[in-house]
């Protein structure tokens, strides 16, 4: 789909293509097909299905950027060619120019699959006329209340959203999130491969069109 001059795609799970004049991928799982190789990658915690070296391998070009948890380290192994890695804790910015990127916090408050100790990520992207968090494997946190901050007059905010329950937030509870966020436009996203099914982004979208938020089910690219 496009938005103002971003161009988003997504990929299965929590994997996501985003393109302007640069091309971004974040959490990319089960690749397949034709692929652009990216110039920046976006990988939010270290579980196969979000740190999949063999994705990566697919992907990456000299020059390619890679921002990953300090938790993925010991899982992204040499590749044949020169890349650049940046380990993030939540709450830093790393500028790449015209795209500057934040990570947020990512974690379970009931669960024992992602502890907030160990670091996960969540991203805020932001172009010039676009922000877009994806949020990584997380519950409802205190720290979304600061999201909706960062939509503006001439910034559209992007909410990509896991629904699909067990390891991340119900569709019930993704809604309440994007309750709290308030973004343009929320995205379902954590379905439809290892758990969670399109009855659950169906949910979504309707708890969220109740409460007057825009949303819509991406078709897997």
């Amino acid at each position: 789909m496009k938005i103002k001059d971003i161009e988003l795609k997504w990929l299965g799970h929590s994997g996501f293509l985003i393109k302007n004049h640069k091309v971004i991928y974040i959490d990319p799982y089960n690749l397949k097909g034709d692929l652009e190789l990216a110039d920046i990658i976006l990988i939010t915690h270290s579980h196969h299905d979000h740190c999949s070296y063999p994705d990566l391998t697919k992907i990456v070009k000299e020059g390619t950027k890679i921002l990953v948890s300090s938790g993925c380290q010991s899982k992204i192994a040499k590749f044949k060619v020169p890349i650049k890695i940046y380990l993030l804790e939540p709450g830093q910015e790393i500028d790449l120019g015209d795209i500057k990127i934040d990570s947020f916090p990512a974690y379970n408050t009931d669960k024992h699959f992602h502890p907030v100790e160990e670091g996960g990520l969540g991203y805020i992207i932001k172009f010039e006329n676009v922000v877009i968090y994806h949020a990584g494997d997380t519950d409802i946190i205190p720290e979304m209340q600061k999201i909706t901050g960062y939509k503006h007059a001439d910034k559209e905010l992007i909410a990509l959203l896991p629904v699909g329950g067990r390891f991340t937030m119900s569709a019930e509870e993704a809604a309440q999130a994007a309750k709290i966020i308030k973004p343009n436009l929320a995205i379902p996203m954590h379905w439809g491969t290892i758990i969670g099914g399109e009855e659950d982004a169906k949910e979504f979208v309707e708890l969220c069109n109740e409460n007057k938020i825009n949303a819509k089910i991406l078709e897997k690219e």
